[in-house]
C-alpha cells in the first residue's frame, strides 16, 4: 500500500525516513511531482527506473536544498554560480561535470560524466531535502512517456502500490518541468525549455544555444515521444470535429466531442500550470466519448509558451 502523507512536520519526517531507507517517495515541487529516491543508493535509483518503466539511458535530475549542497557533486563554472545566485531556488536544472568523488550513484546519470542538479523552490520540497540530507533523484512521478503529474492523485493514478508514499504538497503552481541548461561545454546549451524562461536565463548570461537531438541524452525530456496520452495528439488545430477532444487556449473552437481550456484568457502561465491536467482529462473524456484524437490549439511561443509547445510536440511524437 502506498502511504498518502500530509506535507506537515510528521509527514515530511516520515517521507525523509522512507527515502533514507531506500524507499521511493513522490513529492510535490513547484514544477511537477517528482518520484524521489536516495541518489547515492544504486538500488533505490534502479527502483525508480523499474517503477517508471524508464529507459536506462535517460538520466535523472538530482535535487538539493541549496546551491552549496548541489555543488558538492558537480564542478560549477562562473555561469553556474551566476545562475544559481539569481535563479535558484527555482525551476532550473544545470548540467555540469560530475566530480570524481561525487556520492551520486552512476546509474542516476545513466553513466555519463555529467550530472543534472537543481534546487526546487517549493517549501515542502526544500524542507524534505534538508531532512533527507542526501541528494534526491526525482524524475516526474509517472510511468515513463505518459503525462506528468501535478497533483498527488495523479501520482496515485499511475503508481499506487508501486512506491512507498506520496507527500501531498498540493497542486504544482508552475505545472511544467524545469528548464535544463547544459553547462559542460564552452557555450551554454538549452536541452529542455521549462519553468524558467529562456528570456530570464539570457538576461543573466547572454545568448544560449539550442540543442540538437543526438544519440546521447544528457537530460530528461529529450526523447522524441514523451509526455504522451493514449490518444494521438494533433497540433496547431484551427478547426475541430466531433471525433476529436479539444485542448483549447483562449476562445475555444466549436464542434469538439470534449473540451478542456488551458486558459480562457490566453495566459501562458495559467496554461502551463494546467497543461498536464488537461491532457489527462481529455485522454479520459475523449476515450469515453469515442474521440479518435486530441486536437491542440496553437499557443504563442513567447515565455512559458516555448515549454508548453515543447511538451505538446513530444506528446504528438510517434510512439
Amino acid at each position: 500500500m502506498t502511504e498518502l502523507l500530509s506535507a506537515d512536520a510528521p509527514g515530511i519526517a516520515r517521507a525523509a525516513t522512507l527515502l533514507q531507507a531506500g524507499e521511493l517517495v513522490a513529492f510535490g515541487t513547484e514544477t511537477v511531482y517528482g518520484l524521489g529516491a536516495d541518489a547515492t543508493n544504486p538500488r533505490a535509483v534502479a527502483a525508480v527506473f523499474a517503477a517508471k518503466e524508464r529507459p536506462r539511458f535517460n538520466p535523472l535530475i538530482c535535487h538539493y536544498p541549496d546551491h552549496d549542497a548541489a555543488f558538492v557533486d558537480v564542478v560549477p563554472n562562473e555561469i553556474a554560480h551566476r545562475l544559481a545566485a539569481s535563479l535558484w531556488p527555482g525551476p532550473l536544472t544545470l548540467v555540469l561535470p560530475r566530480r570524481p568523488q561525487s556520492r551520486v550513484a552512476l546509474l542516476t546519470a545513466a553513466g555519463l560524466d555529467s550530472l543534472g542538479v537543481r534546487v526546487p523552490s517549493h517549501p515542502a520540497a526544500s524542507t524534505l531535502l534538508r531532512a533527507v540530507a542526501r541528494p534526491v533523484a526525482a524524475p516526474s512521478a509517472n510511468r515513463s512517456g505518459t503525462v506528468s503529474p501535478t497533483t498527488a492523485q495523479h501520482v496515485l493514478d499511475d503508481l499506487a502500490d508501486h512506491i512507498a508514499a506520496v507527500l501531498d504538497s498540493g497542486p504544482c503552481p508552475v505545472g511544467v518541468e524545469s528548464t535544463v541548461l547544459d553547462l559542460t561545454g564552452h557555450d551554454p546549451v538549452l536541452l529542455r525549455p521549462g519553468g524558467t524562461t529562456l528570456e530570464a536565463i539570457e538576461a543573466e548570461i547572454g545568448p544560449v544555444q539550442r540543442a540538437r537531438l543526438s544519440g546521447v541524452l544528457r537530460s530528461p525530456g529529450m526523447m522524441a515521444s514523451h509526455y504522451a496520452p493514449a490518444l494521438p495528439v494533433r497540433l496547431d488545430a484551427v478547426s475541430v470535429s466531433m471525433d476529436e477532444a479539444l485542448l483549447a487556449f483562449g476562445a475555444p473552437l466549436p464542434g469538439a466531442g470534449a473540451t478542456f481550456n488551458l486558459s480562457p484568457s490566453g495566459d501562458p502561465i495559467e496554461a502551463a500550470a494546467r497543461l498536464f491536467v488537461g491532457l489527462r482529462v481529455l485522454d479520459a473524456a475523449g476515450q469515453a466519448h469515442g474521440c479518435k484524437r486530441i486536437a491542440a490549439m496553437p499557443v504563442p511561443s513567447a515565455g512559458l509558451g516555448q515549454a508548453i509547445n515543447d511538451r505538446l510536440r513530444r506528446a504528438a511524437g510517434p510512439k
